[in-house]
């Protein structure tokens, strides 16, 4: 299966590049991207407007978008918005066992890495499944993650695309991912050992670990930092824990000493703010992406 052309005019980046570091933009907050779910229930169009409006030059996009609007018209939607696209969430949910199961997911995440790369985003976020119920051995389910990357593998070096693995917080463990820390995901890229796999390193999901600083090291040092998010670790967790995200500085989550580390990695691609929180949800799109603009002037440029 050959992956799908991009955009006419858009050539496809070797499969071993990353990010060039951004232009700085005029306003004040360079390398910052609004990933799409911060303002969730805002129309797709009213995004794109109110980032550029913000003076932002970059999103990140979920494959819903793609669903709703096709993926054609989305890429000409962040054209004509003047946006980059930084990254496509999600792929993933490969810890299903055998047969046609595990058949429908491979198809799928290939069809998440073409949408990637008609979009012009350098990454797609892999989100790789929680436990199965039928047997509950996560080591089984890390395997089988493994075995899955590696078949995906050599189709996203085709394509141009990486494969940002996420870790996720251990409470996500059994519906989202098997994946807690960025080193158990370094430890799959290095396994699979391609140029298109690497982590994603996401503040609210990662911020407790104590080895962080050596993983964040680990991940620079091979080439496989590709993407880097922040939002902050909102109490009391809602009854949906993923709602918990919130404005960098509302939480607990230290942005000065973790960008320090990604900084110190000599990362300097985007820097993407993923919120899920049904009161910033709630705000007009607009009033939302100012104070992400001003916390990140705030709490993490100084330190990127």
């Amino acid at each position: 299966m050959t992956p799908t052309s991009a955009s006419p005019g858009s050539a496809a980046p070797s499969p071993s590049a990353r990010p060039a570091a951004p232009t700085v933009p005029p306003n004040g907050a360079p390398r910052l991207s609004i990933n799409r779910w911060t303002c969730r229930t805002t129309p797709i169009q009213e995004f794109l407007e109110a980032t550029a409006a913000n003076g932002i030059e970059s999103v990140g996009l979920w494959r819903q978008d793609v669903e709703e609007v096709g993926l054609d018209a989305l890429r000409r939607r962040a054209d004509d918005a003047g946006l980059r696209v930084t990254s496509l969430c999600r792929g993933g949910f490969l810890t299903v066992a055998g047969g046609a199961e595990r058949t429908a997911a491979l198809d799928d995440n290939r069809r998440a890495i073409d949408e990637t790369l008609a979009l012009g985003a350098p990454t797609l976020v892999m989100v790789v499944g929680g436990v199965t119920r039928e047997d509950k051995d996560i080591a089984a389910a890390r395997a089988r993650v493994a075995e899955n990357i590696a078949a995906l593998a050599p189709y996203a070096e085709d394509a141009g695309v990486t494969l940002s693995l996420e870790p996720m917080h251990p409470m996500f463990a059994a519906d989202r991912a098997v994946l807690s820390t960025t080193d158990q995901a370094l430890d799959i890229a290095e396994q699979v050992d391609s140029p298109a796999v690497g982590v994603v390193v996401d503040t609210y999901h990662v911020w407790w670990d104590p080895n962080l600083a050596g993983a964040i090291q680990r991940a620079a040092a091979a080439d496989r930092l590709l993407c880097y998010q922040v939002c902050d670790w909102n109490l009391p967790l809602a009854a949906e824990p993923l709602f918990s995200r919130g404005y960098m500085g509302d939480g607990f989550i230290d942005f000065p000493a973790i960008t320090k580390m990604v900084a110190a990695s000599g990362y300097s691609g985007d820097i993407e703010v993923e919120i899920f929180n049904e009161d910033v949800w709630a705000t007009p799109a607009h009033e939302a992406i100012g104070i992400v603009k001003e916390r990140y002037q705030q709490l993490v440029l100084p330190h990127a």
